[in-house]
């Protein structure tokens, strides 16, 4: 791979992709025509989320319009209804909520109170009954509003303290303090507009 392949940049729209031989031989192919003089680019990652490719390869991607909810601890939620992590996104520009998060937060509601209703909804989500969801988000708003905003400020106050531990450090022994802070940031400006948008509902 190197030092050829290994200096195609990353994109969320990325024009190229890596693939190798029966002889093992790396190949670089455009997916597309490219015009002369534009930057050769693959994806390193899911484009919907950019905080595994930061994790991964220590740089924040500035073309991401999505960031992960960071619902981890939903994880069997999200498994029962057979979600995937990238449809359960903040919209990075407004703050927006996938609406499959709301589901993920009042199926938990539901399985640790009324457990008959939360085998219903949950096969709602399944079989995509959107009617019967949106009896069920109607009905239980209230509790799901507050469970996405204590969520949501969990995560806030995460993001300011991580942020206030990495600038701790001595850049000169830490260098990828800058990209933590920048990311941390992301998270922060995301969660603090979806933190708004559900303050505006109640």
């Amino acid at each position: 791979i190197a030092p050829m392949a290994d200096m195609l940049n990353h994109s969320a729209e990325p024009n190229c992709e890596i693939t190798f031989d029966y002889e093992g031989n790396c190949n670089v192919v455009a997916l597309y025509d490219i015009a002369p003089g534009s930057p050769l680019t693959i994806s390193l990652g899911d484009p919907t989320n950019p905080t595994p490719i930061f994790a991964q390869y220590g740089f924040l991607p500035t073309d991401c319009a999505t960031i992960f909810c960071k619902a981890m601890h939903l994880d069997p939620q999200i498994k029962e209804l057979g979600y995937e992590f990238n449809e359960l996104l903040f919209q990075t520009l407004t703050g927006e909520i996938a609406p499959k998060v709301w589901d993920i937060f009042l199926y938990e509601i539901l399985q640790n109170n009324d457990p008959g209703s939360a085998q219903q909804f949950g096969m709602a989500c399944q079989n995509n009954d959107e009617g019967t969801k949106e009896q069920y988000h109607g009905e239980y708003f209230t509790y799901t509003l507050d469970a996405l905003k204590q969520h949501v400020y969990s995560i806030l106050s995460d993001a300011e303290n991580l942020t206030m531990k990495a600038q701790s450090y001595d850049i000169n022994s830490h260098p990828r303090v800058p990209v933590i802070v920048a990311h941390n940031q992301l998270v922060s400006q995301t969660f603090t507009m979806t933190a708004a948008l559900l303050e505006q509902m109640g």
